[in-house]
């Protein structure tokens, strides 16, 4: 039924269709109603003298929005110039046809999960991808508008890539796009401070509230951890899971203060660039593109006396 959903829009619309895209436009309504909800929520909870985080900053809701919009105006520029295409065809040399049906569908949701695990923590341990997705951990509260923090450069960084493997074995892209898209409307769910533990099944399985606060922790004991979208359980298996287990400092490392939209979505991509542009060594200027984000040069560890981070 999926994919003869997804022909019967590609027939409308043509083949070069945005489905990460066009799911969460779709989404949009939902997700403010959802958010008004969670509003209500903390208020009460508050004037209720129930202890709380404060209420979300208008300002940074107001950000987020405006970061959220900007992501999808720019993921559907580069989808529509130059990503779209390519994936096309990938998808013409793939090399076997891959059926989608009710059996293959879950399996292929969980590949395109496993796809995402590998995303998201490249997105942290090499710093040309951290650049785009430093925006989405740069707030300091948490609320579900948290999850609309998009940066504008994730199609230029390339995220389509992680999922390019599927698309060559032979998924349709527009169903590797579509399960994707669910996969992140999901998270939307998930970035949230009203929900509490859930059944301990459930955390052991699947992405929480309480496991994805502590993704968004800047506490040494939460940085890197807790890559999953919908399933937590490849962190188990690759050794990168944790449990909230205290109080969560959100935000990043070098915090930057600006909710310039501008500014957000550049400032990590700048620095990166101006890091390789100083003299010295071509290789270990190169290095800046595809080291951890907290990797040093040896001169410049020296120079300040400490010690090399692990990379």
């Amino acid at each position: 039924m999926l994919q003869e959903f997804i022909q019967a829009v590609h027939a409308a619309l043509g083949p070069n269709v945005d489905w990460k895209q066009v799911v969460l436009t779709g989404m949009a309504p939902v997700f403010l109603i959802v958010f008004a909800v969670e509003w209500q929520l903390l208020r009460q909870r508050a004037a209720g003298g129930a202890a709380a985080r404060p209420l979300p900053r208008w300002r940074d809701v107001a950000t987020n929005l405006g970061l959220g919009a900007s992501y999808q105006v720019a993921e559907f520029a580069v989808h529509a110039l130059v990503s779209g295409a390519v994936i096309l065809w990938i998808y013409e040399h793939r090399l076997f046809d891959v059926p989608v049906n009710a059996w293959t569908i879950v399996p292929i949701f969980v590949a395109v999960e496993f796809c995402y695990y590998w995303f998201h923590r490249a997105s942290h341990r090499i710093r040309w991808f951290w650049s785009a997705h430093v925006v989405h951990h740069s707030e300091e509260q948490m609320n579900f508008t948290t999850a609309l923090r998009q940066s504008m450069l994730y199609s230029i960084t390339g995220w389509w890539l992680f999922f390019m493997p599927l698309v060559w074995l032979g998924v349709p892209p527009g169903v590797v796009f579509f399960l994707y898209a669910c996969d992140l409307a999901y998270q939307y769910f998930v970035h949230t401070e009203v929900i509490g533990r859930l059944p301990r099944w459930y955390e052991y399985v699947f992405d929480t509230p309480s496991n994805h606060r502590a993704h968004h922790g800047r506490n040494p004991q939460y940085i890197d951890r807790n890559y999953g979208g919908v399933l937590i359980i490849f962190d188990r298996w690759f050794g990168t899971y944790v449990e909230e287990d205290e109080p969560v400092d959100y935000g990043i490392p070098r915090q930057v203060r600006s909710n310039n939209i501008w500014t957000l979505n550049v400032h990590e991509f700048a620095d990166m660039w101006r890091d390789v542009a100083r003299p010295g060594p071509l290789l270990q200027r190169l290095r800046h593109l595809w080291a951890p984000p907290e990797w040093q040069r040896p001169d410049d560890v020296s120079a300040s006396g400490l010690s090399l981070p692990q990379s």
